[in-house]
C-alpha cells in the first residue's frame, strides 16, 4: 500500500478553498472553468493530497474574491523566505578577468584574502596599475566620454547577452574610480557618481546572469561610490534593487518592506515612484489587489513628475513610455487576473521600440504567460514561438523565471497540438537560459 504524506498548509488551503467555493455556489467544474485547471487537480488540492502552486492560489483567490487569504495560505517554496546575506565586506572582493584571443574569455570574483594567500603574481600576468596622473589629467574629458558610453552600453545590453558587455562595464567602473583619486574636488565627485551608475548597471546585469550575491555586492558598491561623490539618493534606489531580488524569490513581505523603506525621507520623485512600483509588485504577489492599486496610483503620479535637472543617466528603465501601465499589467497577472493583464500588456508592448529587445522579450513572455493562464493556449503558444530565438540572445535569468512558469502552464494542456509542437523548442530555450 502506498503511503501518502500531505503537508499541513496544503490541508488548510484545501479546506478554505472548498469553503469559499461552496459559499460562492460553484461546483468544482465551475471553478475549473474559471481558473483553467482540471477538475481532478482541484479535487486533489481541496482534499490536501496535492499542494497548490502559487499560480493556482492566485487564480482561485481572484475567482473567489478571497482578498489574498488563499495566497497567504499557499505553501512557500524553500529558499524564498530570506534575503541573501551580504558578503563579508572585510574581505573586499576582487574581480579577475581573462581576455583570450580564442574567445574563451571569463571574469570571476575572488576575495582579497584569497589573492594574498595565493600571491598576486601567481594570478595576474600583467599589472595595469593605478592612475598617477596630475590633477584633472583627462578627468573632465573622461567624464564626458563615460557619460556618452553609458547610453551606448545600455543599448548594447538590450540586444545581447549580459556577459558580452559586463567586462567593459566593470573595467570602466574601476577606471572612473581610479581617475577620480587624482582629480580636483568637483571633477572627482562627477567621476565617482558616474562610476556608481556603471556599478549599479553591472549589478543589474549580473542579476540577469542569475548571480544574486554578485548583484547585491555591486549594488552596495554603487551606493558607496555615489555617497563618496555626494549623492546619497542612490542608497534608496539600492533598496529598490534589493526588493527586486526578493520579488523574484516570491517574498512579498520583504519586497514590500524594502520598497517602503526606499520611499522614506527626501528622496527624488523618480526613485520614490520606482519604489512605489516595486511595492505594488510585492502587494500583487501577496494577493492584495487594493494595496497594489494604491501603490501603482502613487507610482504613476511620482513618475509623471518633472525630472530633475541632472545630466546623469536616467535611473531605471528608459524603454517604457508608461512604466506604471506596463507594471500594472505585470501585477494583474500576479493578482490572478490574467485576461486583464494580457489586454494591458498587449497595448503597452505595442509602444516599445523594436531595438529594445530585452524589454520586449521580458514583457512578451509575461504576456504569453497571461494568455495561456487565461485559457487562450493557442495564442499563448503563438506568442511564445515568436520570442524563443530572442530569449536565447538576451539570456536572462529573470526572464527564465517566467519562461519556466509558462512551460508549466502550457504543460497542463498536453493534448493541445500547438503545445506538443512548441514543447521541443521551449525545452531547448529553457536549457539555454537556465543558470
Amino acid at each position: 500500500m502506498t503511503e501518502v504524506h500531505v503537508v499541513q498548509p496544503s490541508i488548510h488551503f484545501g479546506q478554505e478553498l472548498r469553503r469559499l467555493r461552496v459559499v460562492s455556489n460553484l461546483t468544482l467544474t465551475d471553478l475549473a472553468k474559471l481558473v483553467h485547471y482540471s477538475k481532478g487537480q482541484l479535487s486533489k488540492v481541496e482534499r490536501g493530497l496535492k499542494a497548490p502552486s502559487r499560480e493556482l492560489a492566485r487564480l482561485c483567490d481572484a475567482a473567489l474574491d478571497a482578498g489574498g487569504s488563499l495566497v497567504r495560505l499557499a505553501p512557500v517554496a524553500q529558499g524564498e523566505a530570506a534575503e541573501p546575506e551580504p558578503t563579508d565586506d572585510t574581505d573586499e572582493e576582487v574581480w579577475l578577468m581573462r581576455l583570450s584571443g580564442d574567445g574563451q574569455s571569463w571574469f570571476q570574483p575572488v576575495g582579497r584574502r584569497q589573492v594574498l594567500a595565493v600571491g598576486a603574481m601567481s594570478i595576474a600576468g600583467m599589472s595595469i596599475g593605478r592612475t598617477h596622473a596630475g590633477p584633472n589629467a583627462g578627468g573632465v574629458e573622461l567624464l564626458k566620454a563615460a557619460r556618452w558610453l553609458f547610453d551606448q552600453y545600455r543599448q548594447l545590453g538590450q540586444v545581447t547577452n549580459s556577459a558580452v558587455v559586463l567586462p567593459a562595464l566593470i573595467a570602466q567602473t574601476h577606471t572612473l574610480k581610479d581617475v577620480a583619486a587624482t582629480a580636483d574636488s568637483r571633477t572627482r565627485q562627477g567621476l565617482l557618481r558616474m562610476s556608481s551608475r556603471y556599478a549599479e548597471y553591472v549589478g543589474w546585469l549580473i542579476q540577469e546572469t542569475g548571480d544574486e550575491q554578485g548583484a547585491l555586492w555591486w549594488t552596495r558598491q554603487a551606493v558607496d561610490l555615489a555617497a563618496a561623490g555626494g549623492d546619497r539618493h542612490l542608497a534608496a534606489y539600492g533598496l529598490v534593487r534589493r526588493a527586486l531580488v526578493m520579488l523574484y524569490r516570491e517574498d512579498a513581505a520583504q519586497t514590500v518592506g524594502l520598497a517602503q523603506k526606499a520611499q522614506e525621507g527626501a528622496v527624488p520623485p523618480r526613485i520614490r515612484g520606482l519604489a512605489a512600483q516595486r511595492e505594488a509588485q510585492g502587494h500583487a504577489i501577496a494577493g492584495d489587489y487594493d494595496a497594489c492599486m494604491r501603490s501603482m496610483d502613487r507610482a504613476r503620479t511620482l513618475l509623471a513628475s518633472r525630472p530633475d535637472d541632472s545630466d546623469g543617466p536616467v535611473i531605471g528603465t528608459t524603454n517604457l513610455s508608461d512604466p506604471a501601465a506596463m507594471i500594472t499589467g505585470w501585477c494583474l497577472y500576479d493578482l490572478g487576473r490574467p485576461r486583464d493583464a494580457a489586454e494591458l500588456l498587449d497595448r503597452e508592448l505595442a509602444r516599445v521600440a523594436p531595438q529594445a529587445l530585452r524589454t520586449r522579450v521580458r514583457y512578451g513572455i509575461r504576456r504569453a504567460l497571461a494568455y495561456a493562464a487565461a485559457g487562450e493556449v493557442d495564442h499563448g503558444c503563438d506568442l511564445t514561438r515568436e520570442l524563443l530565438g530572442d530569449v536565447g540572445t538576451v539570456s536572462s535569468a529573470t526572464i527564465a523565471a517566467d519562461l519556466r512558469n509558462l512551460a508549466r502552464t502550457l504543460g497542463r494542456h498536453p493534448r493541445n497540438r500547438n503545445v506538443r509542437a512548441l514543447s521541443p523548442e521551449l525545452s531547448t530555450a529553457l536549457r539555454v537560459v537556465t543558470p
